[in-house]
């Protein structure tokens, strides 16, 4: 989770958000940016056939896809989201993703 102090340093200024975060061999690498009582912001690099295995979460959640392809499965159904792209994973519905390619996203939580 980002301090205080570094979340200080971001704000006002602008960023490169797929640059937040670096790919690594063999990895899922992430970065919290944001953190609050309403919701989270958090940054991910996925390594090819890295993901995330299925689960659910109690709240929303956005994936904006910053660099690559990923393919997200919700609820049984399977998308393919590339960059520019963005896909909303429904609270309490089971979801996953794996990287097609390597690929970054943006995942923001929104808490209800």
């Amino acid at each position: 989770m980002m301090d205080n102090e570094g979340l200080t340093e971001m704000q006002g200024n602008v960023h490169d958000l797929a640059g937040m975060v670096a790919y690594q061999d063999g990895a899922v690498v992430s970065r919290t940016i944001l953190d609050r009582k309403t919701g989270t912001v958090t940054l991910f690099a996925f390594d090819k056939g890295q993901g995330l295995s299925e689960h659910t979460a109690p709240f929303d959640a956005l994936v904006q896809v910053l660099d690559g392809e990923a393919g997200v499965t919700i609820s049984g159904h399977q998308h393919r989201v590339i960059a520019g792209q963005m896909i909303v994973m429904p609270a309490n519905e089971t979801h996953s993703l794996h990287a097609v390619a390597p690929f970054k996203m943006m995942l923001v939580m929104i808490r209800s």
